[in-house]
């Protein structure tokens, strides 16, 4: 395994500098996202905001990866690539994962929303409860796991506070995809699954920051990639959930270097 890459409190808060920025931008997504939008309009908005605000979209062109955010679309998981032909529908849910590279840093996170015309969400929470289940409990999972970030605890403390609550909760795990560091590049280690032992994984440190990222469905764990070999989807068709943030590890507890994002 390759070594973990600890960061120093000046790299930290530089970090923090560019979390505040994408958490920014990523609200800013947010609030455009109604019926009737293509996902490839949101990835044009990343790209403005972006040069708008000095920084770099960490994933395009990450692995041939050909746009700016991933717009993942009700069964699809991550990475799905934003199109002109894939246009929101109301009730959809979409997930947003966004990278950015500030100061050489890149801060990764990512939400789950409904698609809905503004006023609505109260009305779709209460006659859509297993939907709200799903992103309620997966948000909760997220902060569950960043709680454990905590110096002296294994890896394993972070990955088993998140399997409990989406257990509890009746939600698949996907389990082929996990978190991981992150730093100067995108994916660092350690990885970090969403499921585990208390005893699994390595001793955290300060001075480590970890891109924390519960992903789960209201059915089975299974993916399948899609034919564009980028995008995940739930295998049985069942809709999905992901929440991300950027956690540094300090003597004072977890910070969350994304701490704005919805």
């Amino acid at each position: 395994m390759s070594k973990i890459i600890l960061k120093t409190s000046k790299d930290i808060e530089e970090m923090a500098e560019g979390g505040k920025i994408a958490a920014e931008i990523l609200n800013e997504i947010v609030d455009h996202i109604i019926p009737g939008i293509t996902t490839a309009t949101l990835d044009s908005k990343v790209r403005e905001l972006t040069e708008k605000n000095g920084v770099r979209a960490a994933f395009l062109g990450f692995e041939g990866f050909p746009a700016s955010i991933c717009t993942s679309v009700n069964d699809e998981v991550v990475h799905g690539i934003p199109s002109n032909s894939v246009i929101l529908n109301s009730g959809d849910l979409i997930s947003l994962d966004l990278g950015v590279i500030y100061k050489g840093w890149i801060l990764d996170l990512a939400t789950t929303v409904p698609v809905l015309n503004p006023g609505e969400y109260d009305n779709w929470a209460k006659s859509h409860p297993e939907e709200l289940r799903l992103l309620s409990a997966t948000k909760d999972a997220l902060n569950s796991g960043i709680k454990q970030a905590v110096a002296g605890n294994n890896l394993g403390h972070i990955s088993s506070a998140i399997q409990k609550v989406l257990e509890k909760n009746e939600l698949g795990i996907v389990r082929e995809l996990v978190g991981h560091g992150v730093g100067r590049g995108l994916h660092e280690e350690p990885k970090i699954p969403n499921y585990g032992s208390q005893n699994d994984g390595p001793k955290l440190e300060v001075g480590m920051v970890l891109a924390i990222e519960p992903m789960s469905s209201l059915g089975d764990w299974r993916i399948k990639t899609s034919k564009n070999g980028f995008t995940y989807r739930t295998a049985d068709g069942s809709l999905s959930a992901h929440f991300e943030h950027t956690v540094a590890i300090t003597a004072n507890g977890p910070r969350i270097l994304t701490e704005s994002a919805k």
